[in-house]
């Protein structure tokens, strides 16, 4: 079967008919106009970020640069051209991406999942918006990407979430099919704990879920609640076992094009709104766990130091996935690990 290339053309024409792009007559043409892609709802405070970083990035440059946001609403699904390999061809000018998910480019960005590495989002925050965050993005450059300084929007700490059994040691682990994001070196954690991972798209989530394709999953508290996983599973153990984001990234050769005052206005209002988006999210995992609860579900605090326990050979095989620079720069914020 031949799978048809989705282009720039072919996406733009279909958030055109979707309703999504609005050119507002009796305005001066934007000098750049352009698109913002995340996976993420609609009602996610990370969509209501960007949105509102692009509209002060709008205002800012007097009209010139008009950037619309489009969230997952099923503009790619599985199956579909991959985003980001579009932003590298040009197809695509913004999109946010998690750390595993940049890995299949620079094997050294899943260093932000690094399971029982962060221990505070403060550990997180200073890493990513400092010499963790420089290297990737000398890493990515090289890529024809450009990761925007200080544009780790947040995602959090990853918990376990099962329909069939609380997870309270490792041992509770074996044979446990568990959805996890699909780059290798991620997979082979579950592995190394005796479950059983399954790769599968996070617009696909709920429904491998109910189907009983994965009978458990691992994502912050807050993706429980926008996805209404609650609905398909039981159990929430408290393992904060890794950390995600997202990651703001824009095609190279089209951030070189940009005039001085057009990067500094998208660097400055980044951050600002990065700011923002972390405390929204903090505030929902801080607090989210009540109404999880009211839905039914159960938590409990696992014991984490049996599966730090199971990771001394795996702790090896990702250091030399991601790298030594990768690796000593993560421990120079989070201590030695082993």
């Amino acid at each position: 079967m031949v799978r048809s290339r989705l282009t720039r053309r072919k996406f733009t024409q279909g958030l055109i008919a979707a309703g999504g792009l609005v050119v507002s007559r009796g305005l001066p043409a934007a000098e750049f106009m352009l698109r913002q892609y995340h996976n993420q709802p609609e009602e996610s405070p990370l969509h209501k970020r960007l949105v509102e970083m692009w509209a002060a990035v709008k205002t800012e440059t007097g009209g010139r640069v008009d950037v619309q946001t489009f969230p997952e609403n099923n503009h790619f699904k599985e199956g579909d051209p991959d985003p980001l390999a579009m932003l590298q061809r040009g197809e695509l000018d913004f999109y946010t991406n998690s750390g595993n998910g940049l890995a299949s480019v620079v094997p050294a960005a899943n260093i932000q999942a690094t399971p029982f590495a962060f221990r505070t989002p403060e550990q997180v925050y200073s890493a990513m918006d400092g010499d963790l965050g420089e290297y990737l993005r000398e890493e990515l450059m090289a890529k024809g990407v450009y990761f925007v300084p200080k544009g780790s929007f947040e995602n959090g700490f990853h918990q376990i979430t099962c329909s069939t059994r609380p997870i309270r040691t490792a041992d509770d682990m074996k044979g446990l099919k568990i959805r996890a994001p699909g780059s290798a070196i991620y997979l082979e954690f579950w592995k190394a704990l005796g479950a059983v991972p399954v790769s599968m798209n996070i617009n696909s989530l709920y429904a491998g879920l109910k189907s009983g394709a994965a009978e458990a999953q691992e994502d912050p508290l807050d993706v429980i609640e926008l996805f209404k996983l609650y609905e398909v599973q039981k159990y929430v153990s408290m393992t904060n076992h890794s950390w995600s984001g997202y990651n703001l990234l824009a095609n190279l050769k089209l951030w070189q094009r940009f005039p001085a005052d057009v990067q500094e206005s998208i660097r400055r209002n980044a951050e600002k709104f990065v700011r923002l988006q972390r405390a929204d999210t903090d505030q929902i995992n801080n607090t989210v766990r009540t109404e999880l609860i009211q839905q039914g579900m159960v938590f409990n605090e696992p014991d984490i130091t049996s599966f730090r326990a199971r990771l001394g050979t795996f702790y090896e095989h990702w250091k030399e996935s991601v790298g030594e620079k990768a690796w000593s720069l993560l421990e120079a914020h989070v201590g030695k690990l082993s």
